[in-house]
Parts: C-alpha cells; sequence; structure tokens
C-alpha cells in the first residue's frame, strides 16, 4: 500500500526535524567545547549523532513504502547560552517538541488507519520517553548542583562516559 500523501509530508518534515536536531545538539557540543567542559560535549554529539540516525530512519521507512523523501533547507540552530543548565532547560523543551510531533504523525496515521505507520512510530514513542527523561534528569541534577562548580565538574566527568 502506497503512503498517504499527508503522511508522506509529515515523515518529510519530521527528516527535515531530526536533522534539526541534530544540528541543535552539535551547537550546543560546540558550546560546551568553548566552556572546556569535554564531558557535556561528549553527551550532545552522542545525542546529536542519534538524531541524525533518526533521520536515516525515516528516510528509509518512507523509501520503503515507495514514496518519496523531499529533503528541505535546515534552519541554523541557536550558538550561545549563558549556562549548562540552559542548554539543558532547551534540550528539555526540544525533546517535548519532538515527542509532540511523533504524536501528531500518529494520530494522523491512526485517522488515515495507516497500521504500518502507526507500527513503525511506536518505536519512536518509546525512544521519545527515554529521550525525555535523559534530558530531564540532567537538568535536574544542574538544578540542584546551582553555581557548584565542583559538582559541575563531577558531572561533566560523568557525562564523559556516555558511548555512542
Amino acid at each position: 500500500m502506497l503512503m498517504n500523501e499527508r503522511i508522506q509530508g509529515l515523515i518529510n518534515d519530521q527528516i527535515n526535524y531530526e536533522m534539526y536536531s541534530g544540528y541543535i545538539y552539535l551547537s550546543m557540543a560546540a558550546y560546551f567545547e568553548s566552556e572546556n567542559l569535554k564531558g557535556f560535549a561528549n553527551w550532545m554529539k552522542i545525542q546529536a549523532y542519534e538524531e541524525l540516525k533518526h533521520a536515516q530512519k525515516f528516510f528509509d521507512y518512507v523509501n520503503e513504502r515507495g514514496a518519496r523523501v523531499l529533503l528541505k533547507s535546515i534552519q541554523a540552530p541557536k550558538t550561545d547560552w549563558t549556562s549548562a543548565k540552559e542548554v539543558f532547560q532547551e534540550a528539555y523543551e526540544h525533546e517535548k517538541n519532538v515527542t509532540a510531533r511523533i504524536y501528531n504523525i500518529a494520530d494522523c496515521a491512526t485517522e488515515l488507519k495507516d497500521h504500518a505507520t502507526i507500527s513503525f512510530l511506536n518505536w519512536y514513542a518509546d525512544e521519545q520517553v527515554e529521550e525525555e527523561a535523559n534530558t530531564l534528569e540532567i537538568l535536574q541534577k544542574l538544578e540542584k548542583i546551582g553555581d557548584h562548580m565542583q559538582g559541575l565538574f563531577m558531572l561533566d566527568s560523568e557525562l564523559s562516559k556516555r558511548e555512542g
């Protein structure tokens, strides 16, 4: 069964948004590198790579369904923040936005009775629970750390252990 044009459009938009997400996280990594917080930079680089994998997964799905991927310009990301806490607040809000976008595609697929897309999106729904939880956990740690540099450096060390 060919993919509905509405679903195709939403998924093409999501491919773009996942690529944009990768840009956002790379920009955040660059900020952390400039602040000599290599562990935070490591965490963000891995996050960027994951977002690009998500885009590729959507890309492949559209092609498997006999539809056409139409790539668009990727918006330039923000480049400056005032603190690690601000970065993770924005990362958390971004992940909540990604979740809403995935749910919107799922709602459309449900309305159109596109069971293949509903099944495909289940992985993303589960993944977004994890994405939101991970960014919120780090944000909450940063809130508890406050202005204590020792805590920031300890968290930086912890985040350096993340593997992709």
